[in-house]
């Protein structure tokens, strides 16, 4: 199989290390049924006390009964193939090789910079403002990260592809090249989707031997979450990039962030690598259970209804936030759950003002019991405060908290 694009290999983006690594195995890969006495587990079963009511209790379900039918006692799944096929279902992906599943896209994040990167030599590029967790997580497993900020005109972020990829050709000529291009889309704390012709510039820049991972945490609460996502361009039959991941999670659109699962999709090949150093048993089988529930037909459709009721409820505080005087505007393109607001000065309306910004913070957490997230320390983000998109009723007190609190902050 010709290899797209040409300039790529599986040899050149994976530490040879972990090319050469034999996965650990276990009779579970083999045989799942019949007398089970091959993992030393405890054959009696969980020891969960049942919560029988007592005389003067008022008769309860026994969650015990939910707990017996998990069958706790025995280890998860090694590989979920049943989430596998309903993940195909709603991506539209044709295999389940192409999945690989994670507890929650941190640990996938930490497992692609592992693979490839060779600890004080490889680099990782990231593209500020954007997700935290990929500095740290290449900081954990001692990989330099070199940053390429977004541009960002009137208030709307892109990616700077002429920079990325001068950077990425000008590190390929060193010791230290460049093994990952982490790309938020849509971007956090930005909220901007990345174009795909701009992702497709990178995967085509002949001196990048590594991989391309698109983060795309709040994809579903894009406009057109089939076609803006990057997934068919990792994983379509024809034509598909073999240098690109594509990572997203139940936590934001699914509302599951308590289950920690991540997804990745990719070529065979990269997936079949991320299966083979991941740890035997890395999902818990309650949170299989949970995962396979959420991508039922039923759960589905009220999946997509809080979409749309999240959607409108983020059109409403939008709409309701430039209107105050203090709000310079929005920054980024709105196409996640959350909206970044820009403050200005109590003198002078027309300028930005970060420590009023971050004294609005302070206030509405610890006199009005309102958490929002202050970005203002991050490239471009200056005076900006993150709010996520609450109910109705939680986008009504905000706006009211944030009257407050400016004029507190005067």
């Amino acid at each position: 199989m010709v290899a797209n694009p040409p300039h790529f290999t599986l040899s050149a983006a994976i530490r040879p290390n972990i090319l050469a690594l034999t996965p650990y195995r276990c009779a579970r890969d083999d045989y799942s049924e019949g007398i089970l006495l091959d993992a030393n587990e405890n054959s009696l079963g969980h020891s969960l006390s049942s919560t029988a009511s007592s005389p003067n209790q008022p008769q309860q379900e026994d969650p015990t009964e939910q707990f017996d039918a998990l069958d706790l006692h025995r280890y998860p799944s090694p590989t979920h193939i049943p989430i596998k096929q309903r993940l195909c279902h709603l991506r539209n992906v044709p295999s389940t090789d192409h999945i690989f599943l994670g507890v929650g896209s941190d640990e996938v994040i930490d497992l692609l910079i592992r693979i490839t990167c060779a600890p004080q030599k490889d680099r990782i590029l990231i593209c500020p403002p954007t997700y935290g967790m990929y500095a740290v997580c290449a900081q954990i497993n001692d990989v330099d990260v070199i940053k390429v900020p977004l541009e960002c005109e009137r208030g709307r972020f892109q990616l700077d592809v002429e920079k990325i990829n001068s950077t990425i050709t000008s590190a390929a000529s060193t010791p230290n090249p460049i093994k990952l291009v982490f790309i938020c889309s849509p971007g956090n704390p930005t909220g901007t989707l990345i174009p795909l012709p701009a992702i497709r510039s990178i995967l085509d820049n002949p001196h990048f031997t590594g991989l391309v991972v698109v983060d795309e945490a709040y994809i579903d609460f894009c406009p057109s979450p089939s076609t803006d996502s990057a997934v068919s361009l990792a994983t379509s039959q024809e034509g598909a990039y073999d240098n690109l991941v594509v990572m997203q999670t139940l936590s934001k659109g699914f509302g599951l962030a308590a289950i920690r699962l991540g997804v990745a999709y990719g070529s065979k090949e990269v997936i079949q690598v991320l299966n083979n150093i991941k740890a035997p048993y890395n999902v818990s089988t309650p949170t299989a259970a949970l995962a396979l529930r959420a991508l039922s037909e039923p759960a589905l459709e009220t999946f997509r209804n809080k979409i749309a009721t999240l959607g409108a409820n983020r059109e409403f505080l939008a709409k309701e936030l430039v209107k105050l005087p203090p709000v310079v505007g929005l920054l980024g393109s709105g196409n996640a759950n959350f909206l970044m607001v820009q403050i200005a000065s109590s003198q002078d309306q027309t300028k930005v003002d970060n420590d009023r910004a971050k004294r609005i913070y302070t206030f509405m957490a610890e006199q009005e019991a309102v958490v929002v997230r202050f970005r203002g320390n991050e490239i471009g983000c200056e005076g900006c405060l993150r709010v996520t998109i609450g109910t109705r009723e939680e986008c009504e007190t905000v706006l009211d908290k944030l009257k407050k609190a400016f004029e507190v902050t005067k």
